[in-house]
């Protein structure tokens, strides 16, 4: 269900606290709930993005698994890998990044969006961020 003016973003897990730690590889604000303790098991948030709102494009490393999975719960969103064209996103659809994957998701222009996102276990797991998604590449997108 698209978010409209009257319904809060974030959807049933909430809104969180603004992304500020990592806004620097943001366009747009994102905010961040995180739902487990990475000290006790696998780590998964809830991150919402503003109508607008993109991440640069990024890898998740790991010399063995890694990986993220994205749960779209609330909103429209994108999904693009590097070479292919991007992935419209709406509640339930789940996306499987395997690690060395260059990537990156976010809002629709129109619409606030929300993810579970979840770090996969691996071996020397990093993430490594790049450029961002370019204005005029993200209009384009329909």
């Amino acid at each position: 269900m698209e978010n409209n003016k009257n319904q809060t973003p974030g959807g049933m897990f909430g809104l969180g606290e603004e992304n500020s730690a990592f806004a620097q590889y943001f366009i747009g604000k994102s905010y961040l709930k995180p739902l487990t303790d990475p000290q006790k098991t696998v780590f998964i948030a809830n991150v919402t993005f503003e109508p607008g709102c993109r991440n640069n494009w990024h890898i998740h490393h790991a010399d063995k698994g890694g990986g993220q999975l994205l749960i779209c719960v609330d909103g429209k969103g994108w999904y693009q890998e590097e070479g292919k064209e991007a992935v419209s996103l709406s509640p339930g659809d789940v996306i499987t990044i395997p690690a060395e994957v260059k990537h990156w998701h976010g809002a629709q222009s129109d619409s606030w969006f929300s993810h579970l996102a979840v770090e996969c276990p691996g071996e020397n797991t990093s993430n490594e961020w790049l450029e961002p998604v370019d204005d005029e590449a993200y209009g384009k997108l329909k």
